[in-house]
C-alpha cells in the first residue's frame, strides 16, 4: 500500500482477545469494531505495572489483549456497581518508549486511542510484538463510543488513581468505529497521507496571489519559511 487511493476503508469487526490472524488480516484505514473485554489502561496503570513492577490484575492478561487508552465518564449505582456511559481516548504519543515494556507485561496486541504515533515507533515497538494501533475518529465521540459500553466487570487501583487513571475493565460490544492508523508491518495512515499531501502542496502555494505584506518580507515560498 503506497497511494491513499489503495486505502479501501473495509468494515472490520474483532472479537476480543484478538487472534494473530484477525490482526495480520487488518490493512490500514480499515474501518473497525470490537466486541467482547477489553480495559483502559493509560499513564497511572503503565506507572504502577511499567515503571513499579506491579502484575495485571489477575484474569485481565487471559480475557482480553486489547488497551484502550481513555478515560471513562463513570457513575456508581444506588446498588453501588459503575457504570461508564462514554469514554474520551487520550493522545497515545505520550506513553512512547514505555510502549514496549507495556507489551511484554500486558501481553495486549491491539492499543486503541487518540491520533496516533511515527512509523519510527510502530516498527521499534509494535512489530516486534505483533501489535497494531487504532485511532478514535475525530473529536467529541465520547457519547457515541459510550453506546457500545454494555457493562463494567472490574475496576482496578481506582482508590489509588481515580477514576480518570484507573483500570476499568469493559465489556463491550461493537464498540467503534476505529480506523486501523498502524499496521503489523509498522506502516501508518496518517504517514502515508502526510507524504502524499506533501507531494502536491506545492500547487496549492504556487495558486496563492501575492501576499499584501511581501514588501515587508513575508512569502509565499515553502523554502523561506521558519518553523
Amino acid at each position: 500500500m503506497t497511494r491513499l487511493d489503495d486505502v479501501r476503508m473495509r468494515e472490520v469487526e474483532l472479537t476480543m482477545p484478538v487472534t494473530d490472524a484477525a490482526i495480520a488480516g487488518l490493512e490500514l484505514g480499515d474501518v473497525v469494531f470490537v466486541s467482547g473485554v477489553l480495559y483502559t489502561a493509560r499513564e497511572g496503570v503503565y506507572r504502577m505495572i511499567v515503571d513499579r513492577g506491579a502484575p495485571m490484575p489477575p484474569g485481565v492478561r487471559e480475557a482480553t489483549n486489547v488497551n484502550f487508552h481513555c478515560s471513562p465518564a463513570a457513575a456508581v449505582r444506588p446498588d453501588g456497581s459503575y457504570v461508564v456511559e462514554a469514554v474520551t481516548a487520550t493522545a497515545s504519543f505520550r506513553f512512547g518508549k514505555s510502549m514496549s515494556r507495556w507489551f511484554e507485561r500486558s501481553g495486549a496486541k491491539v492499543i486503541i486511542g487518540k491520533a496516533g504515533l511515527t512509523e519510527l515507533a510502530y516498527r521499534e515497538w509494535f512489530v516486534p510484538h505483533g501489535a497494531v494501533y487504532l485511532t478514535t475518529v475525530g473529536y467529541g465521540m465520547g457519547a457515541a463510543y459510550g453506546r457500545g459500553i454494555r457493562r463494567v466487570l472490574e475496576v482496578h487501583w481506582l482508590a489509588e488513581l481515580g477514576i480518570a487513571q484507573a483500570m476499568w475493565v469493559l465489556e463491550v460490544e461493537r464498540l467503534g468505529p476505529f480506523l486501523v492508523e498502524g499496521d503489523r508491518a509498522g506502516r501508518s495512515l496518517f504517514a502515508l497521507a502526510n507524504r502524499e499531501i506533501d507531494l502536491r502542496l506545492h500547487e496549492a502555494y504556487a495558486t496563492l496571489p501575492p501576499y499584501s505584506m511581501g514588501r515587508f518580507g513575508e512569502t509565499t515560498a515553502r523554502s523561506d519559511e521558519l518553523v
